[in-house]
Order: structure tokens, then sequence, then C-alpha cells
């Protein structure tokens, strides 16, 4: 799969990059970016993916997440993909900032106009994974994911959906359970139609009160998040952990909000947690 390189730029002593290709899943130009950590000729680096929130693209994590010195100190790639399809073909619900373009909810849409275009979660579990480990030096035996909001979703439901393959899992504010609140019910019933089955597979609690279950999960919920009552309600994640025996790290943090400055607070943080997992023999 051919791979165009948008810009290379030295950071702690590794590679920041930011890259495009033609998707096969989306039917559109992709934009993501990998930061490379310093490391020996042959070496193969376990990947940390981070799935963005809504209206977000690779741009905000790469550009304000400061993570790179803390990947550098572990030897930990970090990929970060966009959150929906682009392009001018790519229909949008251009007055709704909750949905369309920076809103793909990483689902794969079944109704349409967008089920075309709208392919989020074949994207980010099939093909950008295989994209990348052609043209990168990395392990794909060692890979974990993270996300932020919309992302924060992405990242647990994909986790749950696929233990095997991703050693641990963390969120920063996310929408645990999408089919329950207004963001979700919005995304979901439009991308996906009517049938609330549906949407089990793309909603945390959902799956594991349906029998999905992972070792290794952390979330980190900011208490002034002026989401987390009515979109996010993190307690209905740890009510359900508590039901399904799962014991993860949910730390609610006193003062914090939405916004990058804390996601930046805890990054580095969530990185040496996963390091610790994706790093085990």
């Amino acid at each position: 799969m051919a791979l165009d390189t948008l810009s290379e730029t030295k950071a702690f002593g590794g590679v920041q990059g930011v890259y495009s290709h033609a998707s096969a899943a989306t039917g559109t130009d992709m934009t993501f970016s990998v930061y490379l950590p310093p490391h020996h000729d042959g070496a193969r680096l376990p990947v940390l993916w981070f799935l963005s929130g809504l209206t977000c693209t690779h741009a905000n994590v790469t550009e304000k997440g400061e993570f790179r010195a803390a990947c550098a100190q572990h030897g930990i790639a970090f990929i970060a993909p966009d959150t929906s399809p682009r392009g001018d073909d790519v229909p949008d619900a251009a007055d709704e900032y909750d949905f369309g373009k920076g809103a793909g909810f990483y689902v794969d849409a079944t109704c349409q106009p967008w089920a075309k275009h709208y392919r989020m979660r074949s994207y980010i579990e099939d093909e950008l994974p295989s994209l990348v480990a052609e043209h990168f030096p990395l392990d794909m035996a060692r890979q974990s994911i993270c996300g932020h909001s919309m992302g924060g979703h992405g990242a647990l439901t994909i986790a749950l959906r696929n233990p095997d393959r991703f050693r641990s899992v963390s969120a920063f504010s996310p929408i645990v359970a999408p089919s329950q609140v207004p963001w979700g019910e919005k995304a979901l019933g439009r991308y996906l139609g009517d049938d609330r089955s549906a949407w089990r597979e793309y909603d945390a609690v959902a799956l594991i009160e349906d029998g999905a279950r992972h070792p290794h999960m952390l979330v980190d919920q900011g208490t002034a998040d002026n989401f987390l009552a009515e979109q996010l309600q993190t307690s209905q994640l740890s009510i359900a952990c508590a039901k399904a025996g799962m014991e993860p790290a949910i730390r609610m943090q006193e003062g914090y909000d939405h916004s990058y400055y804390f996601i930046s607070t805890f990054m580095a943080e969530h990185v040496a947690w996963h390091a610790s997992r994706i790093n085990a023999a």
C-alpha cells in the first residue's frame, strides 16, 4: 500500500511524521501521524494508538498531547489516526459538530448516505494496522490503545472486542455508554439505524454486559468536565465493571476539564502505564 510523507521532524531524538494514503476502507484519502522514538537499526517498536475526539483530526494530539518525551523514554511508537473520512464527496452535517466529518464514532456505518465512506472501524482495526506494519519498524504483537472522549469510546470498544490484540487500554473522558447519551444516540442511530441491538458492539458498557472483558484498563476523568453528567457518565462504566468482576483503574481527577490541558497533564502517566504492560514478557 502506497504512503505519502507530508512531513517528518526530529523530536526527542526520534521522528514525528505525518503521512497520507488512499484508503480502501473509507474510499478517501486519510491522514495520520506516527512518532517513532530513537531506536537501533533492526529494532521492532511496540505501538500505542491514540484515537481523538469530536471535531478533532490527527493534529490535535500530535500538537498538544505532550507524549513524545514519554514515548522516547519507554521506546514506544505513537500512532494518531483521523476521526472520520474527509473530502468534498464525503457526506457531512456541516451545522452539527457532533455528527459527520470529525465525528465518525469509530463505527462501520450501515445506513445511507453514510455507509459508503464512514467505515472507521474497518479502517482502525484492519486497514491502518496493515499499512503501518508495512512501512514502519513496528512489533504488531505488542500493541495498546488509548483515546479521548469519542476516541475514548473508540479505544474502549476496540480493545474490548480485541482483547488478544491490545495488551492494555486507557481513556481520557470517554463516552462509556453511547447508547444512553445524546451524542451516542444521535450518531449510532443515524449511522446504524433504529435497531438498538446493533449498537451494542459500539458501546463499552453494553459490551461488558454482553461478556466482553479486558484485564488492563485505565480511565482518567476530570470532575470539572462540563460533559460528565450528560454525555460521559463514567459511573456507568464503574458499575458495569464491578458487576463483571473487572477491576479497572478509574480515577476522578479533581478540578480538571475536558481539554488537552487535562490530557497533557496525565499523558506521560498513561504512556508509562501502557509501557509496563506492553513490554511485559
